[in-house]
């Protein structure tokens, strides 16, 4: 072999190998681990932050509190490590996809020409759990300390409520030896150039109700059956749905900030081998309702809505409510984190962003949910935040993408911010 054949053998390995281990190589290689429900696989991306931490030095240890669900915590120590820590979470798994109605396979991660990655999970929020090691690998490289000890926290079964995961990992002796004092979970997208940031999320309640009436021949009219006490609640939840929607398209609320109804099912009639027998009124008859509480909203008036209006037991109505998850923390109080001075770790946060050269819009409460409501149940201050600005809220779509310069900018914010909150010498709450 000639030295030239040599030289250029060399130059085709090392220009490979170095494509290899990038950071949007490394984004990619994440994505690709299959973590959908039902069937989510924790193992093998678990292994891979490992190594990724082993290769800056990250401290790493596996906790499980439910079998077969672990959660990764890795850790930078602070020089000062008696001050509260500061925590950056995010999820492991991520909800299916449905292969065929992409136009690129969910778990390949493909990279377009355009710079787009295609990949379950590219928003929501796997690009958050790799751009926290990315940016601690380049502070790290410019030699930077941190004053406040740093965690990372990668948690199961976000996406199914995380009962098994974030909940259960707040309420342990671990995290309670973690002294954290500050928390910075998962956001969404911006379609604009500002970088939006979440001080709570809503609360999800699930809805059943159930009417009860006599039932007989189709000919006959009866009051108070069962599907005519179902369709008066239909139409009073409806109308109350309406109200809600009203004041967000008059521009007064946001979509979050207003409590959302929306049916999900209705079970009723007697099936017969071709659908459903016509000639026989139904006794039973029962509706789902997806309900979405911000932390503004009194609890106790919608279940007195709910049980006078919606379901009175004057009609032969029963109902269950399923609550989700938390809506008042250990005091009492609303889940919400406060964006203003009076929280220390507020200022810090919004420095850093300008100090990347970001700006953040008007803060927001959050349409859906995060593990963050377990941090703020516990008085824990905690925002959501995702760098992505100019780009498509896809989070649980078909063909969800980020664009490679958006995950890179991220990785530029997240360094300032990472520095700026480990870095913070006043007093926490």
């Amino acid at each position: 072999m000639s030295i030239l054949h040599l030289l250029l053998f060399f130059f085709i390995f090392f220009s490979v190998h170095s494509q290899e281990d990038n950071p949007i190589a490394r984004f990619r290689r994440y994505l690709q681990f299959n973590t959908a429900h039902p069937n989510p696989n924790y193992a093998d991306p678990i292994s891979f932050l490992i190594s990724q931490a082993n290769s800056i030095g990250l401290q790493a240890q596996t906790l499980e509190f439910t079998p077969l669900k672990p959660v990764l915590l890795l850790t930078w120590p602070g020089s000062n490590p008696s001050l509260p820590s500061v925590l950056f979470n995010s999820h492991l798994d991520s909800v299916p996809a449905e292969p065929a109605k992409w136009s690129h396979p969910p778990f390949t991660a493909t990279l377009t020409p355009e710079g787009k990655i295609y990949a379950r999970g590219a928003q929501d929020d796997k690009c958050i759990a790799m751009q926290y090691l990315e940016a601690i690998r380049n502070l790290k490289a410019k030699g930077f300390t941190p004053l406040r000890t740093i965690h990372i926290s990668y948690v199961p079964d976000e996406e199914i409520g995380g009962f098994d995961g974030s909940a259960k990992f707040v309420k342990s002796k671990e995290f309670e030896d973690l002294n954290v004092g500050f928390v910075l979970d998962e956001g969404q997208a911006s379609i604009s150039d500002e970088f939006r940031v979440f001080y709570a999320d809503r609360s999800p309640w699930g809805l059943k109700i159930k009417a009860t009436g006599a039932p007989g021949h189709g000919s006959r009219m009866y009051d108070n059956g069962a599907m005519e006490n179902l369709m008066k609640s239909v139409e009073v939840i409806t109308k109350f749905r309406e109200s809600q929607f009203d004041v967000v398209k008059a521009g007064e609320a946001m979509n979050s900030e207003v409590v959302s109804v929306n049916p999900v099912y209705l079970n009723a009639g007697i099936p017969s081998p071709t659908g459903f027998v016509m000639n026989m009124q139904p006794s039973e008859a029962e509706a789902g309702f997806d309900l979405r509480l911000p932390p503004t909203v009194d609890p106790g008036l919608i279940k007195k809505r709910i049980a006078e209006e919606w379901a009175p037991a004057r009609r032969n109505m029963t109902y269950e409510v399923i609550e989700k998850g938390p809506i008042r923390d250990y005091m009492g109080c609303p889940l919400m984190t406060l964006t203003n001075d009076s929280n220390p770790w507020w200022p810090v946060f919004k420095q850093a962003i300008e100090a990347a050269g970001g700006k953040l819009s008007r803060p927001e409460i959050l349409a859906s949910t995060t593990d963050a409501r377990y941090m703020r149940q516990r008085g824990i201050p905690a925002l959501g935040f995702s760098p992505m600005t100019n780009t498509p809220i896809l989070l649980h779509d078909h063909n969800e993408f980020l664009k490679d310069s958006v995950y890179l900018r991220g990785i530029e914010v997240y360094e300032s911010v990472i520095s700026s909150l480990s870095s913070f010498k006043g007093e926490s709450y």
